[in-house]
């Protein structure tokens, strides 16, 4: 029999080896857990991350891909992991503001996952097959509305930013139009090159465009796009400029992780942010980086969260 007096010294010994284990962290390696499949743009900016914090950390981050469910089965995966600081989250904009409103997903985005730092909004391109007879956002709306249900535009799965802008873009241009999920933007791309699908909204896109294989029609962001200059925003050509939410990717850990822990992995990644060549990868990959706090963050999700809900019913998608 354990006795009971071995029991309480166990009790009482218990905070001060998990201090111990926070103080110490990290010494061993962390799973970074990408939620997308290889060669998504999440994937993507996992592996830059990853290397650059394995340097300032001095452990190994390894990258895995979980993906599935629009980003939730990744995401579920940390929500539910060990707060130790050894499972992290590459989380993008839908999987945490959109996906849970869509379907039950396993975990709370505000309240189960602890966000921990900012990669930076994303840039998106809206582009489309050459064969299309296209050159500007006006046009599209025209061919569409000329063409009930014609349009079809490919995403990274249902829930993902670009099924949303996808969704918005119809509704704002006043014309049907299909949704085509894949599993990831890597091949949605691809559909779109191959010209099975007309039209793509996200970062992805830019290679392609660069490439000639696809024919950019405007830029979503804060502002142009420095790898696409010469490509209008859409807020330029009238469209987009109440949508809710925005595009972004970043770290979050399991929701109960220790502040201390939280800190040290922000102030690795915003060190990493101020490398030159770190975030200059990230510019290639589309997005805007920008070093910022875990509460900070946290206040982006909830106002994300809670501005995407209404629009998805609106759109009856939800």
């Amino acid at each position: 029999m354990i006795s009971r007096r071995l029991l309480l010294g166990a009790g009482l010994a218990a905070p001060f080896i998990a201090r111990a284990e926070t103080a110490a962290f990290p010494n061993r390696a962390i799973r970074y857990i990408c939620p997308y499949p290889p060669g998504a743009t999440n994937d993507n900016v996992a592996r830059v991350m990853a290397r650059a914090l394995g340097q300032r950390l001095g452990v190994t981050v390894v990258v895995e891909n979980r993906a599935g469910a629009g980003g939730a089965v990744g995401a579920r995966l940390v929500a539910e992991a060990k707060p130790d600081g050894y499972t992290v989250l590459n989380a993008s904009a839908g999987n945490l503001t959109t996906t849970p409103h869509l379907t039950a997903v396993g975990y709370d985005p505000l309240r189960d996952l602890a966000p921990v730092a900012y990669a930076g909004e994303a840039y998106s391109v809206f582009a489309v097959n050459p064969a299309l007879p296209v050159r500007t956002l006006a046009e599209l709306v025209e061919f569409a509305r000329a063409r009930p249900a014609f349009l079809n535009y490919a995403s990274a799965g249902i829930g993902s930013s670009g099924h949303l802008r996808g969704a918005l873009l119809a509704a704002e241009g006043d014309f049907e139009a299909v949704h085509v999920p894949f599993p990831g933007s890597a091949p949605a791309a691809s559909s779109v090159v191959a010209g099975d699908c007309h039209l793509m909204i996200d970062p992805i896109t830019a290679p392609h465009v660069q490439g000639g294989r696809l024919r950019a029609l405007a830029t979503l962001g804060p502002d142009r796009w420095d790898a696409l200059p010469d490509v209008p925003t859409a807020a330029e050509q009238g469209i987009g400029r109440a949508w809710p939410g925005r595009g972004w990717f970043g770290l979050f850990a399991p929701g109960a992780t220790p502040a201390p822990i939280v800190t040290r992995l922000n102030q690795a990644f915003n060190d990493s942010l101020a490398d030159p060549a770190v975030s200059g990868a990230l510019r290639r990959f589309g997005l805007k980086p920008e070093q910022i706090s875990p509460e900070e963050l946290g206040r982006r999700v909830a106002e994300d969260y809670a501005a995407i809900g209404p629009a998805l019913r609106r759109l009856n998608i939800a």
